[in-house]
Formats: structure tokens, C-alpha cells, sequence
């Protein structure tokens, strides 16, 4: 099962990743300016999955990734997947897991794993 993981980035912003049962990453949020917001949306996004779109793209290296539209907003982009097998996986894992996986926050843990001593 699919887990979202919220983080706080260096800038100060705040995003969540829907992260793999084997713990791969598979898209990430947008910026948001305060905690609540990835929570709200992380919940809107799992009450509304039959709506969300998956716009698929080619890089310009040959990789495949797909932008995840909801109501017309992007809501997250994927990782990068080199076959386009791979890319339908991550966008099956999401239809199949999303709405039943939990979230995880590590925003405001600064030191996760304690201090050495």
C-alpha cells in the first residue's frame, strides 16, 4: 500500500509525495504555504480520484513522467520512468492505493533518528 508522506522543503514550503509500497517515490505535490493545506488536499485528492486526470509526457532525454490534473489544476508531477510500462505501474499503484493510504509527516520533525552520541 501507497503511503503520502508530507515534508517541509529548504525554502520554507511545504509538499507531499505519494510514496510506493517499496518506498520509490511517485509523484510529488505543488508548494504549499502552510501544513493544514497538504492535508486538505491530500484528502480532497483521495475522495476524488475517478476525476483525476494523467497527463502523459516524453522529456526531452527519452523519459516518460505524467502531471496529475484534478478539476483542472495540476495537482502533482511524477518521477521520471524510463519505459512507459513503468510510468502505467506508478499511475495503476495510485488508482489502486490512494484512497485507502495513510500520510505520514515529517515536516516538523527535525531530527528524526535522534543525535549520535
Amino acid at each position: 500500500m501507497g503511503t503520502f508522506v508530507i515534508a517541509q522543503r529548504l525554502s520554507g514550503v511545504y509538499k507531499y509525495e505519494f510514496v510506493s509500497r517499496k518506498g520509490k517515490t511517485i509523484f510529488t505535490s505543488n508548494d504549499f504555504e502552510l501544513r493544514f493545506e497538504c492535508e486538505e488536499e491530500i484528502e480532497k485528492l483521495k475522495c476524488s480520484l475517478e476525476r483525476c486526470v494523467f497527463m502523459r509526457f516524453k522529456s526531452s532525454s527519452g523519459k516518460f513522467f505524467f502531471r496529475l490534473i484534478l478539476d483542472e489544476h495540476e495537482v502533482a508531477v511524477s518521477r521520471r520512468y524510463t519505459t512507459q510500462l513503468l510510468l502505467q505501474k506508478g499511475i495503476d499503484e495510485i488508482i489502486k492505493y490512494a484512497d485507502k493510504a495513510e500520510f505520514l509527516d515529517f515536516s516538523s520533525a527535525e531530527d528524526i533518528f535522534g543525535t549520535s552520541e
